[in-house]
């Protein structure tokens, strides 16, 4: 696959997760899905972003450690942060939550194709 198209592929899908995440967030807590989706997945988008400009994730986007580690750390803590200057709520169990579910989302899928490229090459020098 093209390297620039492999790279907007990681953002959307991180993009996609990190919206999931707020969705299931919403709807554990009885809330309306759709209508405040925006206002609770925004600063983690943010983040996000500023995670993906701060570790160059598009030179390597699948990568588990050295990219997905990076990328979690700046969308958590960006996240937090933006959530605590707009008025949202940053309580401790809500920091830990979406810590542990972001680090699987963002770092798992990375890992996850990690594996399966992987045992492709190790299948191709066999074969």
């Amino acid at each position: 696959m093209h390297p620039r198209r492999t790279a907007l592929l990681s953002f959307v899908l991180d993009a996609v997760l990190v919206v999931a995440f707020a969705a299931t967030g919403r709807a554990s807590h009885d809330e309306a899905v759709l209508p405040g989706l925006l206002v609770t997945a925004w600063p983690f988008l943010v983040g996000l972003v500023a995670g993906w400009a701060v570790t160059l994730a598009w030179r390597a986007p699948m990568r588990p450690l050295r990219t997905g580690l990076g990328v979690w750390a700046v969308t958590v803590a960006g996240g937090m942060l933006l959530r605590a200057v707009s008025g949202q709520g940053v309580v401790l169990a809500f920091v830990v939550v979406a810590a542990v579910v972001l680090l699987i989302a963002l770092i798992g899928w990375r890992g996850i194709a990690a594996l399966i490229r992987s045992l492709r090459r190790r299948r191709a020098t066999t074969a």
